[in-house]
């Protein structure tokens, strides 16, 4: 015992000490691991901070087609507005009481006005009806006041958007402009204890471990909405622990820092729903176009729950490739709302019954990629550092939903059928823009309206052939003490020596040669020879000058007798700009697709107000078109007068050498539509311009319905009569001088003329001219 208790004391010191270094150890360990926590902490919530104080997200700027205004007396058909609303995405039903939605009856529409942040301002959801005649509105009531209404324009068209620098896309929507039964089915989904814990739930942890367990595998996630929050915003999906501690720290500091409708703002327009070309569809607002192509606020109950139903996994949930996984996903969230009371039982029962009723795939990102070339041409011309990507902006174009749904349905139509003939790598361009404003409605740079690449409607440059005609009769046309649309042009074999020694003998297509035509005969027949004649009468110079008015550059235009018949070459944008000012009555109004851009704020920051300028008489402009209107009357484009006899239609060919290029401008009261077709290397397409390229114009205006085209004749313009003689040769009427004479078909030749003995000859030759 004596011995024992003697080796005992050394032992007690060694013990203490021990005990004394693991003590200190803990406490250093423990001062240590406070310090690191404290500085992650910190680093973590300066993270945060950084964030929510900013810009959370760099937000593409939004594009949207041009607004349609309705007013009474306006030129705007029943079926006009019907066609808009499908396009807009309105739904029809059999009395509309939510916005978004239409009835149509008779000579009726009524419909709920989408609330929309037009550039002049928000302006909320109106229920409204608009009654009509043949052709115009003739009242627009508001059916909440019972009041007429003197204007109302409808929401436009969302055509895309212009990406910012980053791999993300999203259309911001606060949290309180959400649908409540989103927010609802979300938290019963996602996390249901949203509102009670403090960025973790323990229990939710506990509830997804021992789900985990027992299958095996991992079949739930313990993560709350704050902590998939922190993880999309700040971290990678890498499946570690220091990623989930890091993911729960963040999640207590964003939730401690910030409300729980803050949290739902950020989460609401951060989840990830998607993926499509490249950038990631964040967000409900986005998806809800994405899927639907609707606006968020207008989709049904079971719609929404397909929406949150992806969150756990687009991928694995896409409706596209997997439907009945994503259906079974869907009325999982729909049970688990009607278990929460969210909706009934009634509705439950109707909702899973339902399709999936998702718009066919890649509409959000259809586009149209050569009118977004124009817009961006004119961002950083007109705009310049007013457009600042990143910022969420809107811009508003000229872009009309129905033109362009048009054209490239006529595009898809008509291009294998002429490429049949032509060969497959036949291209095409559109170009249509609106006849009085410039404003461009419709643009189409390729065969493939769909897909980006080369803009043949901007950059293609192509000799225009006989499309070049009308200036050079207008030139004429300006000078009427010399030339009327009566005046007589040689058309017999003609030879000019050119400045290099060389000779020209231009010749007319059909190879024949008619003595002498009439100046509006020789440009609606497109014949070469009268019009090279007529063009040595005006001068290179002049024609220049006519040109450089109708909005050419002077440099681009060749200064050699070959301009009279389009040895020149320009884009379909450059001719849709000549045309715009022919077929607006001599004024010129500038091409532009950029209507405004507004800031997040509303702030405007760049505004087009389409304007014109007289450029040229609006004499010589009015009887050039009424000589362009013969071109569909009874010349190179007779076969449109058939299907449209009553609308005065005006157009023209165009076919270029070994016919490498076909042409067709074709002029309506509504547009002006220039078409191109031919090949990149410049081969031979073996088309004209009539079986080409008026082939797809005919298809377009055959759907588009053309507007009639109602010249105003200006002051100082009087009729002249003219007789044909036994010969078939032509000789002006016995009328008097005038200032600027034309060719009136309704002249009474009895009073006017002595010819008596050709009046038979006469009638002959109108009847089978003009099918009277």
């Amino acid at each position: 015992m004596t011995s024992n208790n003697q080796q005992s004391p050394p032992q007690a010191p060694q013990i203490k000490k021990k005990r004394s270094v693991i003590v200190r150890a803990l406490i250093g360990a423990t001062l240590i691991g406070t310090a690191g926590m404290a500085y992650l902490g910190y680093d973590l919530n300066q993270q945060i901070s950084a964030k929510f104080a900013g810009q959370l997200w760099q937000l593409p700027s939004v594009v949207y087609a041009r607004e349609m205004a309705l007013q009474p007396g306006a030129p705007i058909t029943y079926n006009t507005l019907v066609n808009e609303l499908k396009v807009l995405g309105y739904q029809k039903v059999a009395k509309p009481d939510q916005s978004g939605e239409y009835a149509a009856n008779g000579w009726k529409v009524d419909f709920v006005r989408r609330p929309f942040n037009f550039k002049e301002g928000p302006e909320g959801a109106r229920h409204v009806s608009v009654s009509f005649n043949n052709d115009s509105i003739t009242r627009i009531m508001d059916l909440d006041s019972n009041k007429e209404l003197g204007f109302l324009h409808i929401d436009p068209k969302m055509l895309g958007m212009l990406e910012a620098h980053s791999d993300e896309q999203r259309i911001y929507l606060p949290e309180d402009k959400m649908p409540k039964l989103l927010v609802a089915g979300l938290i019963d989904t996602e996390d249901r204890h949203f509102y009670e814990h403090d960025g973790i739930s323990l229990v939710g942890i506990a509830r997804a471990f021992i789900a985990n367990i027992k299958a095996g595998h991992t079949v739930q996630g313990g993560s709350t909405l704050t902590q998939q929050l922190a993880k999309n915003m700040f971290l990678s999906s890498q499946r570690t622990f220091w990623r989930k501690f890091k993911e729960a720290y963040m999640a207590i500091i964003i939730d401690t820092r910030y409300g729980k409708q803050e949290v739902l703002d950020a989460y609401m327009n951060q989840v990830y729903l998607a993926q499509f070309g490249g950038h990631g569809i964040h967000g409900f607002a986005l998806a809800s176009r994405y899927y639907f192509d609707r606006p968020l606020s207008e989709l049904r109950v079971d719609q929404l729950a397909l929406l949150i139903g992806m969150v756990k996994g687009p991928t694995y949930y896409n409706p596209w490739r997997h439907p009945e996984r994503a259906k079974d996903r869907r009325n999982i969230v729909l049970e688990l709302m009607n278990k929460d009371g969210e909706i009934s039982d009634k509705a439950y029962q109707a909702a899973i019954k339902l399709p999936l009723d998702i718009q066919k795939k890649g509409q959000l990102a259809k586009r149209q990629p050569a009118y977004f070339d124009q817009i961006k041409a004119e961002l950083e011309q007109k705009a310049g550092a007013a457009f600042e990507a990143g910022k969420g902006l809107r811009i508003f174009t000229s872009l009309d939903p129905q033109s362009q749904k048009l054209a490239e349905a006529a595009v898809a139509k008509v291009m294998p059928e002429v490429q049949k003939r032509a060969g497959k790598d036949l291209q095409t361009a559109v170009v249509i823009v609106d006849r009085t404003t410039g404003e461009i409605r419709a643009m189409i740079g390729g065969d493939k309206p769909g897909f980006a690449g080369y803009n043949r409607a901007i950059n293609a440059q192509r000799q225009v052939g006989s499309v070049i005609k009308p200036a050079l009769y207008l030139s004429a046309l300006e000078d009427p003490a010399r030339f009327s649309l009566t005046s007589s042009l040689k058309d017999q074999p003609l030879s000019i020596k050119m400045h290099d020694g060389a000779t020209w003998s231009p010749r007319n297509y059909d190879r024949k040669y008619r003595g002498e035509v009439p100046l509006f005969v020789a440009l609606a027949k497109s014949y070469n020879v009268p019009t090279v004649n007529l063009g040595m009468a005006v001068g290179v110079d002049k024609v220049t000058d006519t040109l450089t008015k109708l909005g050419i550059p002077r440099d681009d235009i060749p200064q050699v007798p070959s301009l009279f018949l389009g040895s020149i070459t320009l884009s379909p944008l450059d001719v849709a700009q000549m045309y715009q000012g022919i077929g607006n009555e001599g004024y010129l109004a500038p091409l532009t697709a950029l209507n405004a851009v507004v800031d997040e704020n509303g702030k405007v920051l760049y505004q087009n107000w389409p304007k014109a300028a007289e450029v040229v008489p609006p004499q010589a402009a009015w009887l050039t078109m009424f000589a362009l209107q013969d071109t569909v009357k009874f010349g190179t484009a007779h076969s449109l007068n058939k299907l449209f006899p009553n609308t005065h239609l005006a157009g023209k060919t165009g076919t270029t050498n070994n016919g490498r290029d076909s042409w067709y401008v074709g002029i309506d009261g509504r547009e002006v539509v220039t078409v191109w077709m031919g090949r990149d290397d410049n081969k031979s397409t073996h088309l004209t311009g009539a079986s080409g390229a008026l082939r797809l114009y005919t298809d377009y205006i055959q759907h588009r319905k053309p507007e009639p085209l109602l010249l105003r004749q200006p002051a100082n313009i009087e009729a002249e009569n003219y007789n044909i003689a036994a010969d078939g040769e032509y000789i002006p009427s016995c009328t008097g001088n005038t200032r600027m004479p034309i060719w009136d078909p309704h002249g009474d030749l009895r009073q006017n003329c002595q010819a008596e003995k050709v009046k038979h000859k006469v009638e002959g030759f109108f009847n089978k001219l003009f099918n009277w």
